[in-house]
């Protein structure tokens, strides 16, 4: 009896240790807020709407995430997030089930190897860089909703493509402020090895009140050309406020885009509030003339406790009389305004 009550607590001890080892995390955000868009131009999805809206500060979602400790410093990792429109309850990113994230890998002393669907090294460059942290996101023409691409609503500042599926990403640990990143996405077409494929790279430098990167991607399409973003941007905080800036440069193999956008912007803590400011302005250079697209947007948030907040902005994009940046409506010489009023709960 003693015997087999020996055996029950080393079982139990063993257990605990395991677990002691484990952990997972269940993880989440609801975002909602009232929102108002008058798009300009003409035809279908033009004029005013006024709508209770999901994720605009940022992506509603729910994730689990964990790591297990593999012994010699080394760990076992994952990320399973779920995007959700918190507004009708529905699954965002076309459906999927788990649309923001859906990755596995190992960490340690040499950084880290992941695989799966997850976020491109130059969205995360914009994402540290951005006043509003990529968010603040309307497919109808909010600050990061895609400004010089035609695309608005899947792209994020300066057109940068959030996640890649089919990835094998590798992060490097801080190196004395540095840190970097390597992306490669299979096309995962027969035949073709450069069919679709995807390259990301990027380099990050923190230190003080500075913060600077660079960042390119190369995607290519079904047929082999390629769009090439280049990205560099950086932060100087000092104390009463920080300056944001950044530029960028898209270019396609066709020849058909050549677009070169700059940001400059501040953010200013006052207590609990933050304010946020930008201005943004694109230009497509194979275009002949008036082919500006320009963005002002305020705006600022109100922490009512650590994973509580309010937040409020305006953001007002003109054209000039051939160019489109902007909402889904948008059109050439266009103008699109949005104000929004949101709370956000991170859990």
């Amino acid at each position: 009896m003693k015997k087999s009550l020996l055996a029950l607590s080393v079982l139990a001890a063993c257990a605990g240790v395991a677990h002691a080892q484990s952990s997972v995390v269940i993880y989440g955000v609801v975002d909602m807020a009232i929102q108002n868009e008058n798009r300009g131009g003409s035809g279908a999805g033009t004029g005013s709407v006024t709508a209770l809206d999901s994720g605009i500060q940022s992506g509603s979602r729910i994730g689990f995430k964990g790591t297990e400790d593999l012994g010699g410093g080394l760990k076992a990792i994952f990320d399973l997030e779920m995007g959700v429109n918190a507004d009708n309850g529905t699954s965002s990113q076309g459906g999927l089930a788990f649309g923001r994230q859906a990755w596995v890998g190992l960490a340690g002393d040499f950084g880290s190897v992941t695989m799966g669907r997850q976020y491109t090294p130059i969205f995360i460059a914009t994402d540290t860089i951005d006043p509003w942290d990529a968010g603040f996101n309307s497919t109808g023409g909010g600050p990061q909703a895609g400004v010089g691409t035609s695309t608005a609503g899947t792209l994020g500042l300066f057109g940068t493509p959030f996640r890649t599926n089919n990835t094998v990403n590798y992060s490097t640990n801080n190196l004395g402020g540095f840190t970097g990143s390597a992306a490669y996405t299979f096309g995962e077409v027969a035949g073709d090895n450069t069919a679709s494929r995807q390259i990301g790279l990027s380099g990050t430098y923190t230190g003080g009140p500075v913060i600077g990167t660079v960042a390119y991607h190369k995607a290519n399409n079904a047929a082999g050309f390629a769009t090439k973003l280049l990205f560099v941007g950086g932060i100087y905080d000092f104390q009463v406020a920080k300056l944001h800036a950044a530029w960028g440069k898209t270019t396609t193999d066709l020849n058909t885009l050549e677009t070169k956008e700059w940001m400059i912007g501040t953010t200013v803590p006052f207590g609990a509030a933050n304010f946020i400011a930008s201005y943004t302005q694109v230009k497509n250079d194979l275009v002949a003339n008036a082919n500006k697209g320009k963005q002002y947007a305020i705006g600022g948030t109100y922490a009512l406790s650590k994973r509580t907040n309010f937040y409020t902005n305006y953001a007002r994009t003109t054209n000039d009389a051939n160019s489109n940046a902007g909402g889904i409506a948008a059109t050439n010489g266009a103008t699109d305004r949005l104000v929004n009023f949101g709370i956000r709960h991170k859990f």
